[in-house]
């Protein structure tokens, strides 16, 4: 079988250009490989070279997906370049959900049908700047002890279903059976890991080959140096790399060639903007620095994919962080990436010098050019309170325990959101006493029931001192503020421990786990009195109702003024904002989430609340 794969698909021998004969069924027609003898690619028999974008699926509404896709097509690419997310397909051990925002094979369908090839890049790590790097969380409870991205007995018991899932429904989209998939990635940025498993790596291309066969070309993507490549290079996969606009291309494409000596160079992830932690300047790319580093790749005769070409959004708790030893960054909700494509998908003035610069190697599609789409002003929405988190009768609630030391967010089944550690503090021996903990994210700290304080992992915010009088119940409320996405310390489990009172350990806590997939409920809840301001006992829900005459648009939503938190419209979760740390200040929210007539607008706010009371929809967007 794997000489077969080796003739048919890839013609992967310098004698490419020897005639091979090959069976008269029609499903032999379609094809991708590579021409090592002429350094190209070959679809269908014929040279190709592709300009692809990265656009994921999951960070849009699936009622958008046409509009971007199509208008990718127009800007002259002629692919699309997608992650698939562990996390999203298998929120939970074999319960996997294919359906909604999740349906890739319509994702698929619709590519082809907008005449853009694909590159799949399945994992089952993606990066990605998502939660854990698209790795279900549940993994870190299933087995606590599990060595991720490695042969490890666990993590390919479980990575081999989800692949075999993945890969079986993809089949027939295959461009060996005639459908758009031209090549499938191993793993990803593999040689940016420490673990280095080449075994893990050979049984995910097994696996792979298993499902795809001759079908499709299995490829890898790595940082563009010898020592990246090293690890990340996968013996029968062909070897390509990724840099921005800040290296020398011809030095970057020669560390490729240290692995991958013939065949056309290949640029998997070229970026025309950068990703946007909380607490920074939002990362911009000049549009000159883009095309003068697309055009060099270009002229080389490479093949390119832009990431992203439009970026989309983290909505709900799907954004992840950077970080390691003693660094924690948690990236915005916004995923913009000051890509050609704005994240509310209208062409910017890099789309079309993009496009200018493509045009001169592939011929352009004949597909109307796209505008800025309207936006809705819906303007200020008052809120008020109807219900507090800390509620006796919480319907958030999902989980609760009890033991001598706490437990993590991953042993108590709490995926994304919130858990109340809480224990009786002994009688104080010092004044003031030091609270010490180690926060796996944010802590609010609470005596008695009244904010005393935060901890904070982003800012390294560890001990606070707590003053006399002294209360009796200490609680901390933690905020999963995002799981590590990239780098060597990706095992982020979530919670607090080390937790002393001046050096005293703090034993027999009660955990209570809070998931906020489902806020229906509070539609019917009646208002409640609390006051605007700082929220010194706790977060609060509030709601408020606002009306849109004619057919929705698409809008931001501007929390100035308020705390941190998380907003919900119409039951979609938008996502967190954080106004006083920026960068982003705007939510963005999609047309889809909207409708005629009534609409509802509820907000978990954490911290503070605004004292007007009100947020308003605009039509721009601030992103700092």
């Amino acid at each position: 079988m794997w000489s077969l794969v080796f003739v048919t698909t890839l013609a992967l021998s310098s004698a490419v250009s020897e005639t091979v004969n090959l069976p008269s069924n029609d499903t032999w027609q379609y094809s991708f490989g590579v021409d090592y003898e002429n350094n190209q690619f070959l679809l269908d028999g014929k040279p190709f070279r592709y300009v692809s974008g990265s656009f994921h699926y999951f960070r849009a509404p699936r009622q958008y997906w046409r509009d971007r896709l199509r208008k990718m097509r127009a800007a002259g690419l002629n692919a699309v370049s997608t992650y698939v997310e562990w996390s999203l397909h298998e929120p939970e051990p074999g319960q996997f959900n294919w359906a909604g925002d999740a349906d890739l094979i319509e994702f698929l369908n619709i590519a082809q049908e907008e005449d853009l090839f694909v590159l799949l890049r399945p994992g089952p790590y993606i990066c990605a700047e998502r939660d854990l790097g698209g790795l279900p969380y549940w993994l870190l409870r299933e087995a606590p002890d599990i060595k991720l991205r490695t042969k490890d007995a666990a993590f390919m018991k479980y990575a081999t279903a989800y692949l075999n899932q993945v890969l079986e429904k993809v089949k027939p989209l295959l461009r060996g059976n005639g459908g758009p998939i031209i090549m499938v990635q191993i793993e990803n940025e593999y040689g940016s890991y420490n673990a280095c498993d080449t075994e893990y790596t050979d049984m995910l291309k097994e696996i792979i080959v298993g499902k795809v066969g001759s079908k499709a070309l299995l490829y890898t993507t790595d940082g563009a140096s010898a020592s990246l490549l090293r690890c990340g290079f996968v013996p029968g996969a062909y070897a390509t790399i990724d840099f921005g606009t800040s290296v020398n291309v011809t030095n970057s494409f020669q560390s490729m060639r240290l692995y991958q000596p013939r065949g056309p160079l290949v640029n998997s992830e070229f970026y025309p903007g950068w990703l946007t932690h909380w607490g920074e300047t939002f990362q911009r790319v000049k549009t000159e620095a883009v095309t003068k580093t697309l055009r060099e790749m270009l002229a080389l005769g490479a093949s390119v994919n832009i990431y992203m070409f439009y970026g989309g959004t983290n909505f709900g708790f799907t954004s992840g962080a950077n970080g390691g030893v003693g660094a924690y960054s948690p990236q915005i909700t916004s995923y913009d990436y000051d890509a050609p494509l704005t994240e509310a998908g209208d062409p910017t003035d890099k789309y079309f010098a993009i496009r200018d610069v493509i045009g001169q190697y592939l011929p352009l599609p004949n597909i109307s050019l796209p505008t800025e789409s309207p936006k809705g002003n819906y303007g200020p929405v008052l809120l008020e309170p109807i219900q507090k988190l800390f509620d006796s009768e919480s319907s958030f609630v999902i989980s609760w325990a009890s033991s001598d030391k706490p437990r993590t967010f991953e042993h108590l089944s709490v995926n994304q959101g919130f858990v109340l550690y809480e224990t009786d503090l002994p009688p104080p021996v010092f004044d003031p006493v030091i609270l010490r903990a180690t926060i796996k994210d944010r802590a609010l700290v609470y005596v008695d029931g009244r904010l005393s304080g935060t901890l904070s992992r982003m800012d390294k915010i560890f001990t606070i001192p707590l003053e006399n009088p002294y209360g009796r119940r200490l609680s901390l409320l933690i905020e999963n503020q995002g799981r590590l996405n990239f780098g060597n310390e990706i095992h982020d489990f979530k919670g607090i421990s080390n937790v002393t009172l001046s050096g005293t350990p703090l034993i027999n806590w009660n955990m209570t786990g809070y998931a906020l997939s489902d806020v229906s409920f509070l539609q019917d809840v009646m208002t409640i009195d609390i006051e605007s301001g700082t929220l010194n006992n706790g977060p609060v829900f509030l709601r408020g109702r606002f009306t849109i005459t004619g057919q929705p648009l698409d809008t931001f939503l501007d929390p100035t003024g308020w705390g941190k938190g998380v907003a919900f419209v119409n039951g979609h979760n938008l996502g967190r904002y954080w106004p006083l740390v920026g960068p982003q200040i705007t939510l963005y929210v999609p047309a889809p989430y909207l409708r005629t007539g009534e609409n509802e607008l509820i907000l978990l706010e954490l911290e503070y609340i605004s004292q007007t009371r009100k947020m308003k929809f605009q039509s721009v967007p601030n992103l700092g």
